[in-house]
């Protein structure tokens, strides 16, 4: 083991007055430019960003962070060239046959949000799996968000209203803020206490929006690739430095 950071030590001693936040999303950018930079092809990215999951995972896990929400694939990201989709497609398959265990062995639940109607069988098949094995386990909870986007998803919520409208189960008048949420692909997840966003990139990119109303977003200019421990507890030490006041008047530190 090696040995404690300056912001180990300060987030130690910050615990008495501050939550480690229950529910960390991270938007893992910057896996092209950081291959780039070093005259790499951009799997060489997306293999090392592989790498930066297994670390956050396991640090998250250490931190005593709850849920750790992860945008792996947009539903943007099909507009991709080809080449690049197919070796983004071979990690995920990778990272499942050879990491799946290993999160099971680490009492890691995996759960997945966004669309799956038309994915490939074996893409389907795998995220299942996933699901599956892991189901009982009562650790960190880890939620892949996959051919995911943000608007799509609550779309999808106003269609499941509207359908329950239509057959006349509900009335529309009762439709509230609390019931699409009720709708959403992971209704029983909790908000999102801290957003990361890696690659110095200031945006949502379609990520969360129900859910990141109230959410701190932290912005580092760290690429995913050389994202470690140390990044995810600079970003802890950001969001402890915050008021949460949820729109009123006095601060909330809890979660």
């Amino acid at each position: 083991m090696s040995a404690k950071t300056e912001v180990t030590r300060t987030l130690e001693a910050a615990n008495d007055g501050f939550e480690t936040p229950r529910h960390v999303a991270i938007i893992m950018d910057g896996n092209g430019r950081w291959a780039a930079a070093r005259g790499l092809p951009r799997v060489e990215g997306h293999r090392r960003g592989v790498e930066a999951l297994r670390r956050t995972v396991r640090a998250a896990g250490e931190l005593g962070i709850s849920i750790l929400t992860i945008f792996s694939f947009s539903s943007e990201n099909w507009s991709r060239p080809a080449a690049e989709i197919r070796d983004l497609l071979t990690l995920l398959r990778r990272f499942i046959r050879n990491d799946l265990a290993e999160l099971h062995k680490s009492n890691v639940r995996v759960r997945i949000i966004g669309e799956r109607e038309d994915l490939a069988q074996d893409i389907r098949s795998l995220l299942e799996e996933a699901e599956d094995l892991t189901r009982d386990n009562d650790g960190l909870l880890l939620v892949v968000a996959f051919n995911y986007g943000a608007r799509q998803e609550i779309a999808r919520a106003a269609r499941r209203l509207a359908d329950e409208v239509a057959d006349g189960r509900l009335d529309s008048r009762r439709i509230t803020p609390e019931l699409l949420a009720q709708h959403l692909d992971a209704p029983d997840v909790p908000d999102p206490d801290v957003i990361i966003r890696t690659s110095g990139e200031q945006r949502l990119s379609n990520f969360l929006l129900w859910q990141s109303a109230y959410s701190e977003l932290v912005f580092v200019p760290t690429y995913w690739p050389d994202f470690d421990r140390a990044t995810l507890e600079g970003a802890i030490a950001e969001y402890r430095r915050r008021e949460r006041r949820f729109g009123g008047l006095i601060a909330q530190t809890g979660s």
